[in-house]
């Protein structure tokens, strides 16, 4: 493997960051947002983009729905058209998210007015919640979805239109176990809490999904119909910190998934490290450690897509900026 590791800028032009996404892009460029201001949740924090290509990052843009309100978790997505979409939730409070997109015919380097992507819903949020939306080999478009509003609980939404329209799935199904108290939103469930999916089709119909949890593990869920329909999720063996995760498949088969291995609910976000999966799923192994420090370290919330033979990976550097990584494979 061959790997570049350097700052999407340095330094950001805000105190803090987090949430990162990446997008390779087919000209060479790549593209990277998340979101910055004083501290996350603060009417300050806005959507930060910036373009790389041969020369270097270059300086961000900062995109705004509404300046008084806090701006959270964008994502990137290229449609077959060769537009790109931004999607970024709106809100002062997890539970009333409202999703926004906006969209660039430039290849990233200007994006238009944002506009609501579900017009008037107020279910905490529509479209994907933190990772890349996945195409299928039908055409369609699933976004990972999930809510905090009385509970948490993950979905899918599917857009057949490149997401300009999305409809709405039932909530993954959860294994009961003892109530549990979950320590963000004070809401104690007799289900496992689940938000952030992220998803990958190994065959054609045949979709899967692992879930950031509040109970030291990652939990998956498989559909055999496109995504329409999704089994009870289950236990992994993915040690999970309750922080997000995310996973790209690669044309060879092969699965390569970003976390935090740490099996404690609200754990330390180090280390980050890169694990690879020939079995789609059932076992893994260390590929890359990308950061291992001390603790009270964070590393956290990654992105990963693939292009032309390489992975490309955005990632919280310690909120202090957004790390990016190239790796050759």
């Amino acid at each position: 493997m061959k790997i570049l590791k350097e700052f999407v800028c340095n330094p950001l032009p805000t105190a803090n960051c987090h949430a990162s996404t990446v997008l390779p892009l087919p000209d060479g460029s790549v593209l990277s947002a998340w979101f910055g201001g004083t501290k996350e949740g603060k009417t300050d924090v806005d959507i930060w983009y910036a373009r790389r290509d041969e020369n270097g990052w270059e300086e961000p843009k900062r995109i705004t729905y509404n300046s008084r309100i806090p701006h959270w978790n964008p994502v990137l997505f290229l449609r077959e058209n060769g537009e790109v979409v931004l999607f970024f939730k709106v809100g002062k409070e997890i539970p009333s998210w409202r999703t926004f997109a906006c969209v660039s015919t430039d290849g990233g380097r200007t994006f238009g007015k944002p506009y609501e992507l579900v017009s008037g819903d107020r279910s905490g949020g529509r479209g994907p919640v933190k990772n890349k939306c996945i195409r299928l080999s039908d055409g369609r478009i699933l976004a990972p979805a999930s809510s905090e509003n009385r509970g948490w609980n993950c979905f899918i939404d599917t857009s057949f239109d490149e997401g300009k329209t999305w409809k709405k799935g039932a909530k993954i199904k959860t294994e009961r176990v003892a109530p549990i108290l979950n320590s963000l939103n004070k809401y104690t469930s007799n289900l496992i809490p689940m938000i952030q999916p992220t998803l990958w089709e190994s065959a054609p119909g045949k979709v899967h999904m692992l879930t950031r949890t509040a109970v030291g593990k990652a939990y998956r869920s498989d559909s055999e119909d496109y995504g329409e329909s999704w089994c009870q999720a289950y236990e992994t063996s993915l040690l999970n910190n309750n922080s997000g995760l995310d996973v790209v498949k690669t044309p060879d088969g092969c699965l390569w998934l970003l976390s935090n291995p740490v099996g404690e609910n609200w754990g330390e976000r180090s280390p980050l490290t890169l694990q690879k999966s020939s079995d789609n799923g059932k076992t893994w192994e260390t590929a890359v450690v990308l950061e291992e420090e001390k603790l009270d370290s964070e590393f956290s919330y990654p992105a990963i897509e693939y292009y032309n033979g390489a992975l490309y990976i955005a990632y919280t550097y310690e909120r202090l900026n957004v790390a990016f990584v190239k790796i050759e494979l």
